[in-house]
Order: structure tokens, then C-alpha cells, then sequence
């Protein structure tokens, strides 16, 4: 597709965040269950859930511009989700707390390319004057941002320190 338009990049993206969302899913649900300790597990699925949720949001958007959600591949999170598994699916670690100190690592560099996403989305839905889109994916980046928070609060609140 030739990007002719803000409304084409915006459409673009929504496809790529899609298409991020969906490869960060089972990445995500694969470091939940690698998880040692409960609170980076539960973390972890709910972080599955909110990428769900997002996923189902993005959809209605494609569905509301007429474009198919599948209609892109995002290769950037195809990167990250490859250093998933490279650096804590497959890898071997000396201790439990190490790999979950690997896990919350992997997991908030893809959040941050989805809060990235997400932000620019806003401001690109906010530009064009779709504003019940820009409130829809504000909730999301909003959501999103909280995920990332809780993930650092488990890492500063023990995990590091017994990862050390």
C-alpha cells in the first residue's frame, strides 16, 4: 500500500500493532509459565489478557476503516519475541530469581514497542478527528503503561535483589 496520507499511515499502524499484539501473546503466555515466582506469573497472565483485550479493540478499529487486521507483519516484535526465547525460554540459568529478572527484561522491551505503538496512535487518531478511536487506544496505551509499572515494582521489590 502507497502511505499517501496520515489516515494511511494511521491505518498501517493499526494493522502493525496488531500484528505486534498477536506475536507478544504467546511470547507472553511462554514467559508466564517460565516465571518462578507467583507474582511475576500472575503479572504475566494478566499481561496476556490485557494483550488480548487489546487485540479485540484493534480489530473493531480495522473492521470500523475497513482493512484487515492480518494485512501486516510487524518484524520488529518479531525480533523481540525472538530474543524471548533466545534469552529466557531457552536459555539456562543458575537460579529461578535470575530468569525472572531475564523474563520481566523481555517482557517490558515488548510492552515498550507497544506503548510506542499505542502512543502513536493516539496522537494520529487525535489529528485526524477520530476521537472515539483516540479515546479507545488512550485506554489501551493507559492500560498498557500500568502493565509496564507493575512489572518494574516486582522487579525493584525483590526479584532483582535475590536475582543479585
Amino acid at each position: 500500500m502507497t502511505l499517501n496520507s496520515l489516515e494511511d499511515v494511521y491505518k498501517d499502524q493499526l494493522q502493525d500493532l496488531y500484528s505486534a499484539c498477536k506475536q507478544s501473546l504467546d511470547a507472553t503466555t511462554e514467559l508466564g509459565r517460565a516465571a518462578s515466582d507467583k507474582e511475576l506469573s500472575e503479572a504475566l497472565i494478566a499481561g496476556s489478557n490485557g494483550i488480548a483485550t487489546g487485540m479485540d479493540k484493534l480489530k473493531s478499529l480495522c473492521a470500523t476503516h475497513d482493512i484487515d487486521p492480518e494485512g501486516e507483519h510487524c518484524k520488529g516484535m518479531e525480533g523481540l519475541v525472538k530474543e524471548v526465547h533466545a534469552h529466557v525460554i531457552d536459555a539456562d540459568f543458575g537460579g529461578d530469581a535470575t530468569r525472572d529478572a531475564m523474563a520481566i527484561t523481555q517482557y517490558q522491551r515488548m510492552v515498550h514497542y507497544a506503548l510506542a505503538g499505542y502512543g502513536c496512535l493516539v496522537a494520529f487518531a487525535n489529528r485526524l478527528g477520530l476521537n472515539e478511536d483516540a479515546a479507545i487506544l488512550k485506554a489501551q496505551l493507559d492500560e498498557t503503561y500500568d502493565g509496564d509499572r507493575r512489572m518494574t515494582e516486582i522487579a525493584t521489590g525483590g526479584i532483582n535483589k535475590r536475582a543479585a
